[in-house]
């Protein structure tokens, strides 16, 4: 399992498993976010079996799908309204952890500047520059 750490609470990664979550929740993380729908590739862990696994570590698990490139709305909304409630650490992830970062810095729950948010997805290895004027709305 690979870990971005983008902010002190917040973290993205590609693709976890069921037995993910003990690590998890043995380095401190408290909320799952999964970004992805299901059966979005062959050999996928079912969010169904995610969710199951995080609940049995103690894991608040959330699922916000999003896909083709789009970022609703309701689904920014939401994701910002888990993370405002989240009592500890959120990892979010996806495919690669692209759209979570993403949903993340459209959220701007840490209130940070469109620089500081890019320069943290940089940090994390995720480049949003190309989000420059929507991260701005």
């Amino acid at each position: 399992m690979t870990i971005a750490i983008v902010t002190e609470s917040f973290a993205v990664s590609p693709q976890i498993r069921p037995g993910d979550m003990q690590e998890l929740a043995g380095a401190g993380y408290r909320t799952v976010i999964c970004n992805r729908p299901d059966g979005e590739e062959p050999g996928q862990p079912t969010v169904a079996a995610i969710r199951e696994a995080a609940e049995a570590a103690g894991l608040a698990f959330h699922h916000i799908p999003v896909a083709g490139g789009a970022f609703p709305e309701p689904a920014i909304r939401s994701f910002a309204d888990v993370r405002a409630a989240a009592d500890g650490k959120v990892l979010a992830y996806c495919r690669t952890g692209t759209r979570s970062i993403t949903l993340d810095a459209l959220a701007n729950v840490e209130n940070l500047g469109i620089g500081e948010r890019i320069e943290a997805a940089q940090r994390a290895g995720y480049d949003l520059s190309a989000l420059r004027e929507r991260l701005g709305e």
